[in-house]
This record gives C-alpha cells, sequence and structure tokens, in this order.
C-alpha cells in the first residue's frame, strides 16, 4: 500500500508541476495574417525653380471713415429703444422709413449709426447691447435699400448719454441709436 500512495504523490506532484509550467497564455494567439510592409517610397525629382514673377503690391484698402469726420444732421432722427432690447418699434420704424427716404436722396452720403445704452449694466454688456442695436437699425436701413457700403455702425455702450439722471425718463432717451453722415 505504501507504494500506491507513494505513486499517486509522485503523479499528483507531477501532475501539479506540469501544470505550473504551462501556466496561462499571456496573448492570445494570433491567427490572421500580417499586412504586408509598405512599399519603399519613390525618389521625386526636385522641382525645378520658377522665374522670378515681378510683384506689384497691392494697393491698401480703403480705410473705414473715422467717426470724428461724421457730422449730425437734423433730417435724421433718433429712434430709441425698450430696456434691454435692440428690437425696431413700430412708431421708430416710421422715423427709420423717413431717415432712409432722406439718405437715398443723397446718393453719395456715408451714414455712421451709433449705437448707445443707459447706465445700467456692465461696460461689455452695454458695449454689445449698442451694436446689437446699431446692427438691428442698420439692418432695417439695408431692407429699406439702402447699399450697405453707405454705412458703418459704433457702439459707445453707456459712454456718452444726452441724459445723466438717474431716472427712468432719462435712461429712455439714452437707449438710442443715432446717425450721423458725411459727405462724399
Amino acid at each position: 500500500m505504501r507504494t500506491t500512495a507513494r505513486s499517486a504523490k509522485v503523479i499528483l506532484l507531477m501532475l501539479a508541476l506540469a501544470v505550473l509550467l504551462t501556466g496561462c497564455p499571456k496573448r492570445p494567439v494570433s491567427t490572421g495574417v500580417a499586412a504586408p510592409a509598405p512599399p519603399a517610397p519613390t525618389a521625386t525629382p526636385a522641382p525645378t525653380p520658377a522665374p522670378p514673377a515681378i510683384v506689384t503690391p497691392a494697393p491698401a484698402p480703403a480705410s473705414p471713415p473715422r467717426a470724428a469726420q461724421f457730422v449730425e444732421n437734423a433730417n435724421l432722427k433718433d429712434v430709441y429703444f425698450d430696456f434691454d432690447k435692440s428690437d425696431i418699434r413700430p412708431p421708430d420704424a416710421k422715423i427709420l422709413d423717413a431717415n432712409a427716404a432722406w439718405l437715398k436722396t443723397r446718393g453719395n452720403d456715408l451714414v455712421l449709426i451709433e449705437g448707445h445704452c443707459d447706465e445700467r449694466g456692465t461696460n461689455e454688456y452695454n458695449l454689445a447691447l449698442g451694436e446689437r442695436r446699431a446692427r438691428a437699425t442698420m439692418n432695417y436701413l439695408l431692407a429699406q435699400g439702402l447699399p450697405a457700403g453707405r454705412i458703418t455702425i459704433i457702439s459707445y455702450g453707456k459712454e456718452r448719454p444726452v441724459c445723466s439722471e438717474h431716472a427712468e425718463s432719462c435712461w429712455a432717451r439714452n437707449r438710442r441709436a443715432h446717425f450721423l453722415v458725411k459727405s462724399q
């Protein structure tokens, strides 16, 4: 019996040793075919230099007119906006219609539309709101047939108030689009 027990121990020991030595494979076996190597790059001939070209400088783009070049004109009336809005109100649409009609009779005049806000809000916000107001006014004039090349917009935000009281009646006067012209 002792021999059989020893034989069983030896067989178990050998099986355990075999399992330990073979273990689990660390990577799966790849059965796919490897992709072929990319072709070797071919030499391309160096390009022949082109003859030197005659370079003429492009004309400098016309600089946009400066605000200081524009003047007020009694024929152009301001339009006003509700608090924190840039929509054209119906009464102001009539004013813009009259402004557009007058500008159409002055075919070469340039117009500068200034966007303004009241004192409430941050400088950054009011500059953006003033630009939206000036742009809305410009878009209305464009819809009336004025050419875009005649219109320039600028925003002053709350920096150029016409009234400095701290009341709604004053703030309403500062929320405006103001018109200036430059004769050509």
